[in-house]
């Protein structure tokens, strides 16, 4: 099964484009979700967050303070590398085992910090999306409610966004109406589809011959 990771900068439309793949039936398995999932109360995850960076991470009800954090992790870069190292093997575990549940021609994992994180090899194909930096601003201000230097913070922790093109596969260019981001989704979900046909028939082929 093919593996497409789909990344981009906060704000970008990760989310949407997600959406317009699962319409066409291909299975998200999104990190965003795993990472909330591995740190609910009770999960080992949590008990190794709070003894990084303290109770006070912690809500009164005794889940994870995600804005809190946000803030801690964007603001310095070691604390966020120690966040990663805690989190990403357990995710990362995670996604290969829903993939592996699959039949599929492909499938899409959801990965905000693909590239930053160095995790380009858990995929076949890296799909970037991108918008413009202004753009990025309003839906973030309009969705999360931050201001310009909490924004400012996380786009210094992320690629500049021609370093991140640098590394795309594929492109969707989302600067304009849903019509526009879906067309790109559709020719993508029959690019995908072939490339896993072609692979599937060169794998045969190969077995064959020996």
């Amino acid at each position: 099964m093919l593996i497409i990771g789909l990344t981009g900068g906060i704000g970008s439309g990760k989310s949407a484009v997600s959406k317009l793949f699962s319409e066409l039936g291909a299975p998200i398995i999104d990190t965003d979700i795993i990472s909330r999932q591995v740190v609910e109360p009770g999960q080992p995850a949590l008990q190794q967050i709070c003894t990084a960076f303290g109770d006070e991470i912690l809500t009164a009800s005794g889940e994870l303070d995600r804005s809190k954090l946000r803030d801690i992790v964007f603001a310095s870069p070691k604390k966020r590398a120690q966040l990663e190292a805690i989190l990403h093997p357990l995710i990362q575990q995670e996604m290969l085992h829903q993939a592996s549940l699959l039949n599929t021609p492909y499938c899409i994992f959801a990965i905000p910090l693909l590239i930053e994180a160095n995790q380009t090899g858990l995929v076949d194909r890296t799909l970037v999306i991108d918008a413009p930096e202004e753009l990025r601003r309003q839906r973030i201000k309009q969705r999360d409610h931050l201001d310009d230097n909490q924004i400012d913070a996380i786009f210094t922790a992320q690629l500049p966004p021609q370093e991140r093109l640098k590394h795309a596969d594929d492109i969707i260019h989302n600067n304009s109406g849903l019509d526009h981001l879906r067309t790109q989704v559709i020719d993508l979900n029959r690019r995908y589809t072939e490339i896993s046909k072609l692979e599937k028939c060169l794998g045969k082929l190969s077995t064959s011959s020996q």
